[in-house]
């Protein structure tokens, strides 16, 4: 898994958004201190959590399963733009036959969980797929043999009150252990200057 932000909002444009509300522009210091501590009482302290709406995220998510993008998908308060597997099925089209000891070449197309007999499963579920691919059925059919521990990439843009949210919930123990993985690396992911709003909102478990 791979996680990069390509973009961010500035923190002012959050302070700023704040500030409409009592026109005290006069009482910034541009990002600093004062505005921070601004966002921090407003937005998380007082609950008035709509104001971190004006903060956005956008990342570039790699290498996860299509069964942590189910999980991802249920989060709405966010805008997905998904690799299309109908488009890109070629890949394995041309690839040699999959064993259940091929694991280094599987995955380049699966996720593991670790469990020797479900990832054995999941590479013979690989082999018929690129079997399927092999026939000539077409891709729009085919798809609908993929395991759920097949890759997939995406795009993702989430305001920060969807984000602490999503921080919330995904980093507990309860969650799917690929989406806390996902949610550590999404953390991490953030700006320096900007992790103080969401560092309560991520369980750890060390």
């Amino acid at each position: 898994m791979e996680v990069t932000l390509n973009h961010y909002t500035p923190l002012t444009i959050c302070s700023n958004a704040i500030r409409t509300c009592w026109q005290s522009f006069d009482k910034s210091d541009n990002g600093g201190e004062k505005d921070r501590e601004l966002i921090d009482r407003v937005g998380n302290k007082f609950k008035h959590s709509s104001t971190l709406e004006h903060l956005y995220y956008n990342f570039y998510i790699k290498g996860i399963s299509r069964a942590l993008l189910q999980e991802l998908a249920r989060h709405r308060m966010a805008s997905l733009s998904v690799k299309s597997t109908r488009y890109t099925l070629k890949e394995l089209k041309d690839e040699d036959e999959f064993s259940t000891k091929d694991t280094l070449r599987a995955q380049k197309y699966l996720v593991f969980t670790g469990e020797p007999m479900v990832d054995e499963m999941s590479i013979k579920a690989l082999e018929n797929l690129r079997l399927v691919l092999k026939s000539g059925i077409s891709n729009d059919k085919a798809k609908y043999c993929l395991p759920e521990s097949y890759k997939t990439e995406l795009t993702w843009s989430v305001n920060a009150r969807s984000l602490q949210n999503f921080l919330s919930l995904r980093s507990d123990k309860s969650a799917l252990w690929e989406i806390q993985k996902l949610a550590y690396a999404l953390y991490d992911a953030l700006p320096e200057d900007h992790k103080y709003i969401f560092e309560e909102c991520v369980k750890r478990y060390d």
